[in-house]
């Protein structure tokens, strides 16, 4: 294979994540996420927000576990088989490196190209756009927005 096509086909596509939540599929840049890891149960407190799982261990660090769904007005669900993906913080607090969300089964690499078509649906509260893949509608969260949200809850 020439230089020229790897070149090219590094610029036009991007390896993304398919991740499985209770009632959508988010689609996240592979880069976001720094490892996926089996659910364990959180260290909770009362008084918090029904997003707000707890927080959980993680090379020795303690991260804030949310549930994307119920932060983007659904609700909470720990199923079988759920697992915990530790995300990248994006928003630059110097603090704040990473981030947990609950996801519902193994996350699944694809290949993304730049032409993927726009879906036409309703967005939910902190996703930023949804896309069409084959038959599936998958969602774009807004990272920077659900680290914002904990930051505006004194939880980060």
């Amino acid at each position: 294979m020439s230089q020229a096509v790897a070149t090219q086909n590094n610029a036009s596509s991007l390896t993304g994540l398919l991740m499985p939540l209770t009632d959508r599929t988010l689609l996240l840049p592979n880069v976001a996420v720094a490892e996926l890891i089996p659910y364990r149960a959180p260290q909770v407190s009362d008084g918090m927000p029904s997003w707000f799982l707890g927080q959980i261990a993680w090379r020795d660090l303690r991260l804030p576990l949310l549930s994307f769904e119920a932060a983007s007005d659904g609700q909470a669900s720990v199923a079988a088989g759920s697992r915990v993906a530790v995300i990248n913080a994006l928003g630059g607090r110097a603090a704040v490196k990473f981030i947990a969300v609950l996801v519902q089964g193994i996350p699944r690499s694809i290949k993304v190209s730049a032409d993927l078509a726009r879906a036409d649906v309703a967005l939910s509260p902190l996703e930023l756009d949804a896309v069409q893949f084959g038959e599936a509608v998958l969602k774009i969260p807004d990272l920077i927005g659900l680290e914002q949200k904990l930051a505006d809850a004194g939880l980060i």
